[in-house]
């Protein structure tokens, strides 16, 4: 695989896959599939197929947690370990359930974009049930308590961290525009709000979707109905363009033994049938070299 050309890595037909994360410790790739409620692990070296769990409900994002992990589904945040039932460590304030029998299963905004601070806290948004309303928030998660830490959201992505912890970046979606907020993280505050990029102002098409940083401090987000992946410099300032063979690029991940693998998570929802026919890579995992490697990912603490 050569720098800068995008082949498949996992071939797929993932509704909306998402949350690429890589574990250094195991040398395993981990991403969902929201729609389907799956959570995927694969280990590249071995060359095999990945593994896949069946959660039962949307799950928007998955972190690292000792040996298993931790996943924030419709209705709440759940630890999954490798062996045993899932626990459940807190319920979804935006998501109420319906009645037993008969009616709605349930209602309300589920979980969405999510990932771990370096001091361990699971920080994950939620996602308007309409996608069209400011009704969704980003909560963060510590020592068993969830906590309400933005509001006004309309799609919550985006979540990262910059390489010197002084900056948390977030997207509401709906926006077309990356915020950055003073980061404290020892103590998980964060300070006034400010436009970082703002993808309009750019002439870039889609809208912000998944993110990572890299060693240099750089940005990387994926434009979801833009078919591209970006990278910015710490200052904002568009540095450069990926073509994916996909109009919606989820989510992006470094990965591999050295870090220099970017992986990234692919959706074929709002796809007709000529639209999957025309993009036949779409729902696959997908993967690039990169002259820059990444950051590895913090685990969450309980």
């Amino acid at each position: 695989m050569q720098d800068n050309a995008m082949t498949v890595a996992v071939e797929l037909d993932m509704s909306l896959g998402e949350s690429p994360v890589w574990s250094v410790a195991r040398q395993t790739l981990y991403w969902v599939d929201i729609n389907n409620g799956h959570v995927y692990a694969w280990r590249p070296q071995d060359g095999a197929v990945p593994t896949r769990t069946e959660l039962g409900e949307k799950v928007g994002c998955v972190a690292i947690a000792g040996s298993g992990l931790v996943a924030a589904t419709t209705s709440g945040i759940l630890r999954l370990a490798e062996d045993g039932e899932p626990q459940r460590l807190a319920d979804n304030p935006e998501w109420k359930k319906g009645p037993e029998k008969g009616g709605q299963a349930g209602r309300g905004n589920r979980f969405n974009d999510g990932r771990c601070d370096a001091a361990g806290r699971l920080w994950v948004g939620t996602i308007d049930v309409v996608e069209a309303s400011p009704t969704a928030a980003l909560y963060c998660l510590e020592r068993g308590e969830l906590t309400r830490r933005l509001t006004g959201i309309g799609i919550s992505n985006g979540l990262a961290f910059s390489s010197d912890r002084r900056w948390l970046y977030h997207t509401d979606s709906l926006t077309r525009r990356i915020l950055r907020y003073p980061f404290d993280v020892d103590t998980g505050t964060l300070g006034e709000g400010e436009t970082w990029v703002d993808l309009e102002a750019l002439g870039l098409p889609g809208v912000p979707d998944g993110a990572a940083v890299d060693s240099e401090g750089c940005y990387w987000s994926a434009l979801y109905d833009g078919g591209r992946i970006v990278r910015f410099s710490p200052e904002g300032e568009l540095l450069a363009e990926h073509e994916v063979p996909c109009p919606q690029p989820t989510m992006v991940a470094f990965g591999g033994p050295d870090l220099r693998t970017l992986y990234i998570t692919t959706a074929t929802q709002h796809l007709d049938a000529e639209g999957k026919a025309r993009w036949p890579l779409a729902g696959s995992l997908l993967q690039m070299k990169t002259e820059v490697t990444g950051l590895s990912e913090p685990e969450f603490k309980a």
